[in-house]
């Protein structure tokens, strides 16, 4: 088949078409060896074909040609299927293909991407890849939406508590919401999950090359609450005094 037609036939899939696609498609990229490497690298309990990241994203951009054709409640529609089956590469596929679309994410798709949260992340790659990339792209291109994630650090949802840190990652790298950044760190300093304490330290992390002083005067006036984890993280780029500050 020519190229052409392969284009022509690709414009004319329909959701289930394209999700059938994808996973036959993953389904004949699997590596064992890869997956068992994968599954010890993973401290939880995680479900995966064993796909490596570089054909999971060529496979994203064949999907992406009919995928953008779309309206966005046909989009979502075949997001959510993704997710619901559980698998890591289809997640990944989902956050890849809305990767494209972050411009275009505001309060619709945060809501979408809260409920993802919600129901089907249940390990640190795809809270992070959600909240990293996603929820941080509908902060950014609408800044009210930051006010509704300072309640997800009291949620019982490990996962979400996280995400509530690493949504303003981006906003940390770029020396902005620094207020923002600090009032969520300070909620979730006492929690008691290493995956919660590493999502903070990792934010406070990203924030000091633009905010030093803010951060370590942050970290000093709260001596004794943060844990050795959080510290650890957070001192990775600071300079040598700085980091002896916050770690001694």
């Amino acid at each position: 088949m020519q190229a052409g037609a392969v284009r022509h036939k690709l414009a004319n899939m329909t959701s289930a078409e394209l999700l059938n696609r994808i996973r036959r498609q993953l389904d004949a990229a699997v590596d064992p060896e890869f997956r068992e490497g994968a599954l010890r690298f993973f401290k939880d309990e995680v479900a995966l074909h064993g796909v490596r990241s570089p054909r999971i994203k060529e496979i994203t951009a064949e999907a992406w040609r009919e995928f953008r054709t779309w309206p966005r409640p046909a989009q979502n529609r075949l997001a959510n299927e993704l997710w619901k089956s559980g698998m890591m590469e289809e997640g990944n596929v989902a956050i890849y293909l809305y990767r494209r679309l972050a411009r275009s994410c505001g309060a619709c798709e945060f809501r979408l991407f809260e409920r993802w949260i919600d129901r089907y992340v249940r390990n640190w790659a795809h809270c992070d890849g959600v909240s990293s990339w996603l929820i941080a792209a509908a902060l950014a291109n609408e800044p009210p939406l930051m006010d509704l994630l300072p309640p997800w650090t009291a949620s019982p949802n490990r996962w979400k508590r996280r995400a509530s840190a690493v949504s303003f990652l981006q906003e940390g790298k770029q020396g902005r919401n620094t207020e923002r950044i600090l009032d969520i760190a300070d909620r979730l300093l006492g929690d008691s999950d290493d995956m919660v304490q590493k999502g903070v330290g990792w934010l406070l992390k990203e924030t000091y090359p633009n905010k030093p002083r803010e951060v370590v005067s942050f970290i000093e006036a709260r001596k004794g609450r943060p844990s050795r984890l959080l510290l650890r993280y957070a001192a990775e780029k600071m300079k040598p005094g700085d980091r002896r500050t916050v770690l001694e």
